[in-house]
């Protein structure tokens, strides 16, 4: 069955819908010599090119869709290439055979913690889209004397450059001196959300660690620079979120929903 080309080159995991639609309208796409029209379809048996480079595709449905826990350190970016030679997240990943890993999310560089990684475009794009409000808990360091209207206006709401943004909650979780540790939740993943509205109130994140996307909470065991593949059950329950019913990966799992370590090496 054929389907838009914009739709399987984003389960493919090469972009976002809107992203390719861009590719498309600027002649960079093309379906074996001809160059693709937002309008066409295609199978998976088709050749379909990114200027002039062959994208490998693999019908979703014969694929079952891999979820990964990682943890990044800080100084990793969240690029597969970097013309700086610094290190990515992606260099740290476990090689794929017939598929490609899709980054849900990013962390700047300055930023640890969790960091998912699916072979399911469409899972990516959904949990990624604001229409889902999938909420994104942050563990925060933030250096200065926070009172009670400073944290008052962050989750009413602030004026940033990019529109208003808030905490939908925040929660004081300890520390010492002028240096206090913080739990935040957001529900949208704008570039540098969390630091950008600490610092529309004088105050700033000294470290920034991501704990938790929707209901994958960073495993304590999970050291940096390392992955672990989520379970079935997690996979399913995270396209239930989204609205998508998925054939989730589940090799070498027994039941129930604790993830399990593997090392990277």
């Amino acid at each position: 069955m054929k389907e838009r080309i914009q739709k399987v080159l984003a389960q493919a995991g090469y972009g976002s819908r809107r992203e390719i639609e861009k590719w498309i309208i600027e002649g960079r796409v093309k379906i074996g010599k001809s160059k693709a029209s937002l309008g066409d379809k295609i199978s998976y048996d088709d050749k379909v090119f990114l200027d002039d480079k062959l994208l490998p595709l693999t019908d979703k449905e014969k694929l079952a869709c891999r979820v990964i826990a990682y943890h990044k350190p800080e100084g990793e970016i969240c690029s597969r290439h970097d013309p700086e030679g610094r290190s990515t997240v992606f260099d740290q990943l476990p090689r794929l055979q017939k598929a490609r890993w899709v980054m849900i999310g990013r962390l700047d560089i300055n930023t640890a913690g969790l960091l998912l990684f699916t072979t399911d475009g469409e899972l990516a794009n959904r949990l990624m889209h604001p229409k889902y409000e999938i909420e994104r808990e942050y563990a925060v360091r933030v250096y200065g004397d926070v009172t009670q209207t400073q944290l008052n206006n962050m989750t009413s709401g602030v004026m940033l450059e990019d529109g208003p943004a808030k905490f939908e909650r925040i929660k004081l979780e300890g520390g010492e001196g002028k240096n206090q540790w913080f739990h935040v939740i957001l529900k949208e993943g704008r570039k540098r959300e969390v630091r950008r509205l600490w610092e529309s109130q004088g105050l700033t994140v000294s470290r920034l660690l991501r704990i938790r996307y929707d209901e994958i909470i960073l495993n304590r065991t999970l050291k940096q620079g390392k992955w672990m593949d989520l379970p079935a059950p997690l996979i399913r329950n995270l396209g239930k979120r989204v609205e998508l019913e998925l054939n989730a990966y589940s090799k070498n799992f027994t039941s129930g929903h604790e993830m399990r370590y593997r090392d990277n090496k």
